[in-house]
């Protein structure tokens, strides 16, 4: 995700929501971010309700912000964070096709 489409996301919550976008922007940055971090660092593969509410619990307490404050922002954002688990499922199939690939290869196996 860009910071061009960050803020767009924020600038859409803040006025979908009577929150301030310096609460917003702290929020959405820092769910956001986690998953990234997740699509970089993990090869394990999540669903993505189950990724959703990891990152929810993590905004959580990164923040410090209320439970139905994460929540209601993280799903106003709704769109953007699908966008987001897309593009990590995207890359962990990705990388998990090349792993495969470059295994066969190396065992002199034609890839199907």
């Amino acid at each position: 995700m860009t910071d061009q489409e960050l803020n767009r996301a924020v600038q859409y919550v803040t006025a979908s929501t009577s929150y301030g976008r310096d609460t917003v922007a702290e929020i959405l940055k820092t769910g956001m971010g986690e998953m990234t971090a997740l699509a970089t660092q993990s090869s394990e593969r999540f669903e993505r309700d189950v990724l959703l509410e990891y990152v929810c619990q993590w905004t959580i307490k990164r923040t410090g912000q209320t439970e139905p404050l994460v929540r209601e922002i993280l799903g106003c954002a709704s769109r953007w964070l699908d966008e987001v688990y897309e593009e990590i499922s995207k890359r962990q199939s990705e990388s998990l096709g090349r792993t495969t690939d470059d295994d066969d290869d190396d065992k002199g196996v034609e890839p199907v």
